[in-house]
């Protein structure tokens, strides 16, 4: 995933189990900034030696740092001559390393919107832009606190519960906040990651344009002469994977598209339009609904669904590859943050939020290599290369739709007759979104058909139907999202319409869940 150091100047993410690290990932991304993120326990002297970061950021954890086994960065990294960023627990952290002292609570712990005051005369560069009105309004979330700040470093601001709130080491470019800049609630954040890249002296080489020419080098240095099968779904993701990899071998690519009977109404007509009037690559549709449908049947959990239908995506892709001479790569449309959700929780600091069908590599059997030429990006820069690539904007806007397809917007048992009125409701609503011209504005929508059913009354007569929820969020990059604020005009007209042209739902909910605590998906 590492990019050649000669590229880009690289900043390194040193991940201690925050939430919201991704946050800061893109955050940095925004600023045409490359970097990555690494668990603590995964970086080691010879990770920085190798990785030859330009500048370290240590983000915040659940841990603390008083705890005799709490997680530490490698103390090479002190000697690296880089500037480094500490947040919340990288600030303790640090504190701890160099000879600061960090407590417990005692009355100091902040959860929360706090505001932090400038401290001293001289205005240090990470704080450019900063305090120009008075107070800072930033996010805090932290139980332990830093009592005493470590040799050579000064108080920079000021917060009621954290008497540290900024520090600076200005001859090593040492900085540390108690607070979370890279969450919406520190609304000047962006301009902190801003002062911090600028002082390590990063260029802002990082684009969508400088991505799309190494990704066809490496895609080509990789796969030479073989060839290559890729899962093709129609959404974004995969449909951006397969016109590069077919820029950078051409006829090498065959896609194959799945139907695993689990799409939208008319998708499967939809997608091989697309890319037979627009892309002339070589294109199997595999209709293998009945396949996955009958495995599927009588499964309810949420991860064995999708390690169900992963195992038969695999299987399905085996079967065709058979049929290709010389076949040797597997390419999927897999993102960065598919990669951060599916990592266990002892392989790093994060906890496992759910599995990705196409996270985790390929069974040995299967013979193939997998080519993944987006696996560092997110959703937001996959759409940037796609115009970088010249896709149409229909490709390019279409909304999310997950792997395991409807499967996972159907909790409970999976049969025809609620697959049918899923895609017939979910078609009302996005149809309803796009009469309203919000369809750009939403990030993702769709309905789920719930497990449950319920008594209704229409035409003087006793129902008793399907409940389904209306799901819309608004989001960047799928890490973090906000449930879109339709009017009630809008809701009531919506599950009218759906009531009236769906046989089989007789109540309609809108989910004003954001994530986190919920997923986008209902599982």
């Amino acid at each position: 995933m590492t990019l050649p150091a000669s590229h880009h100047d690289r900043l390194l993410i040193v991940d201690f189990g925050s939430q919201v690290t991704q946050l800061i990932a893109r955050r940095l991304r925004e600023l045409n900034v490359y970097c990555e993120i690494r668990p603590f326990n995964a970086v080691t002297a010879d990770t920085l030696r190798d990785f030859a970061p330009k500048a370290v950021i240590l983000s915040g954890g659940p841990a603390s740092v008083i705890d005799a086994d709490s997680p530490r960065p490698p103390a090479e990294l002190w000697d690296l001559g880089v500037p480094v960023l500490g947040i919340c627990y990288g600030q303790q952290v640090m504190m701890q390393m160099l000879g600061g002292r960090v407590e417990r609570g005692d009355g100091t712990a902040e959860f929360g919107r706090a505001y932090v005051e400038r401290k001293g005369d001289a205005h240090p560069d990470l704080l450019t832009g900063w305090f120009l009105e008075g107070r800072e309004q930033v996010w805090m979330s932290h139980g332990d606190h830093v009592a005493e700040i470590a040799p050579g470093f000064e108080v920079l601001g000021t917060s009621p519960g954290a008497p540290f709130a900024i520090t600076g080491d200005r001859a090593r470019h040492f900085y540390a906040v108690q607070f979370h800049p890279e969450v919406h609630h520190t609304p000047n954040g962006r301009t902190l990651y801003e002062n911090f890249v600028r002082l390590a002296g990063f260029t802002g080489d990082w684009t969508m344009a400088a991505f799309k020419d190494e990704a066809i080098e490496r895609i080509r240095a990789q796969v030479g002469d073989a060839k290559v099968i890729c899962g093709l779904s129609g959404g974004v993701d995969s449909s951006v994977a397969a016109v590069l990899i077919h820029e950078a071998i051409g006829d090498q690519l065959t896609c194959v598209f799945v139907d695993h009977g689990l799409l939208r109404l008319n998708e499967a007509e939809q997608v091989l339009s697309m890319f037979r009037d627009h892309y002339n690559i070589p294109l199997i549709h595999a209709d293998e609904s009945d396949l996955f449908l009958g495995a599927l049947e009588g499964v309810s959990d949420p991860e064995t669904k999708r390690k169900t239908i992963g195992r038969l995506f695999i299987d399905v892709f085996q079967k065709h590859a058979d049929t290709i001479e010389g076949a040797a790569f597997l390419a999927q449309g897999t993102l960065y943050p598919d990669v951060i959700e599916s990592v266990s929780a002892s392989g790093g600091p994060s906890v496992t939020i759910k599995s990705h069908h196409n996270v985790g590599g390929l069974p040995e059997k299967m013979g193939l290599k997998l080519v993944e030429p987006l696996r560092e990006l997110f959703k937001d820069e996959v759409r940037a290369l796609g115009h970088e690539l010249g896709l149409p904007q229909s490709f390019i806007g279409r909304h999310p739709f997950p792997g395991p397809g409807l499967a996972i917007r159907c909790p409970g048992e999976i049969t025809r007759e609620k697959l049918e009125i899923l895609r017939k409701a979910d078609a009302v609503f996005i149809d309803q979104i796009r009469r309203h011209g919000l369809y750009d504005e939403i990030w993702q929508a769709f309905v789920a058909i719930l497990p449950v059913r319920t008594v209704g009354v229409m035409g003087d007569g006793r129902t008793y139907d399907f409940a389904c929820a209306l799901r819309a969020v608004t989001s960047v990059d799928g890490m973090t999202a906000d449930y879109y604020p339709f009017s009630h005009e809008f809701l009531g007209e919506t599950a009218t319409r759906i009531i009236n042209e769906v046989r089989g739902i007789n109540r309609v909910t809108y989910d004003i869940t954001s994530k986190p605590p919920g997923t986008i998906e209902w599982e």
